[in-house]
């Protein structure tokens, strides 16, 4: 299978509130917009708040979003207003991530790929 774009949809209870969220809360960029719905800019991938749900998003579904600078990212959310539901610590993988989540609860994984960890090393 050859993977051309890929994107998260997403549907929230309340689409103002989930837009506003992921526009001005997060401070994502706006890819497009159009009736019924908001695709944002998220690294590779996008994210699409469309449409409207009727319940809460699983547990069991997280949203992964690698940023550069963890400690600035939540210092930045805390002056917004975002408090982490679980606060930055290292993982047994190495990698540091903090949880926040979106309106409807979704769980917002927050992480930082520390200078040391392989995954930033060149395997050339």
């Amino acid at each position: 299978m050859e993977v051309l774009s890929s994107r998260m949809l997403i549907h929230p209870r309340d689409p103002q509130v989930s837009t506003a969220f992921y526009r001005d809360t997060l401070g994502l960029a706006v890819e497009r917009e159009f009736p019924g719905g908001t695709r944002f800019f998220a690294g590779g991938g996008s994210i699409e708040v469309v449409g409207s749900g009727q319940t809460a998003p699983s547990p069991d579904v997280n949203l992964f979003l690698q940023v550069r600078d963890l400690p600035a990212v939540l210092a930045d959310l805390a002056a917004r207003g975002v408090e982490p539901v679980r606060g930055p610590q290292r993982e047994p993988w190495g990698t540091d991530e903090a949880w926040i989540t979106d309106p409807d609860g979704l769980r917002i994984v927050l992480v930082e790929v520390p200078e040391d960890h392989p995954l930033r090393r060149d395997s050339r």
